[in-house]
């Protein structure tokens, strides 16, 4: 059965990952059904959905039997499923736990080859003002201006933070840079009567809460 017909019978969810894939490549070439490219196209990224969604569109079209339209259609997959994870935002009424952190922040930042460090910037209630980007750096690290942080934060009259990055090498914990950083930032904050809730690292699908290991 071939798998758009399976889609049919049972839902995208009966699909394998070369079955999805399949589908959005649509057509094989000369001897080869879609199928066949999806697969080589996944083992291209050892099979990890993660690293597809990290190619970039020009090395794609280099495989043989993508090309140009079909490394299009991929990208813009595998961007919804990134929207898809952030528009959990939306919902998220009060910030409670260091998931409703990583929930909000995962999808812009778990395909990026660089670090970005933002603040969540908070209400009274804890319900979120809006996220602000203070910096971005490379693949070792960002430098981050703490009287930046602290300029954007009140700038939109934020009552309290928190602190996200992420971590291109997938390594969630914090290296003695970030602490430092952190407790810089923390102490900062006490001053200012502005607060700093929690630090977030995010790697991938994994990440690190200041917090939660009660080093805030």
């Amino acid at each position: 059965m071939r798998p758009r017909e399976k889609v049919l019978l049972l839902g995208a969810g009966g699909l394998t990952d070369s079955e999805l894939l399949a589908v959005l490549i649509g057509t094989g070439t000369p001897g080869e059904e879609a199928l066949d490219v999806a697969n080589r196209v996944l083992a291209s990224v050892d099979g990890d959905l993660h690293a597809l969604g990290r190619c970039d569109p020009l090395r794609l079209r280099n495989l043989k039997g993508i090309g140009d339209a079909k490394a299009i259609s991929i990208g813009a997959a595998m961007e919804l499923g990134r929207r898809r994870m952030g528009a959990k935002e939306a919902d998220q009424v009060r910030i409670a736990r260091s998931m409703d952190i990583v929930h909000r922040f995962r999808a812009r930042l778990i395909d990026l080859e660089w670090e970005e460090f933002w603040i969540l910037a908070l209400s009274r209630a804890n319900t979120p003002i809006c996220d602000l980007r203070v910096s971005i750096g490379g693949q070792s690290g960002t430098v981050v201006d703490p009287k930046m942080v602290f300029r954007k934060a009140l700038s939109v009259r934020a009552a309290a933070l928190v602190l996200v990055h992420n971590h291109p090498s997938g390594n969630p914990n914090p290296s003695l840079a970030d602490k430092s950083l952190t407790s810089a930032l923390c102490q900062a904050g006490k001053a200012l009567d502005l607060p700093i809730l929690d630090h977030v690292i995010i790697a991938g699908m994994r990440h690190f809460s200041f917090a939660d290991n009660r080093l805030i």
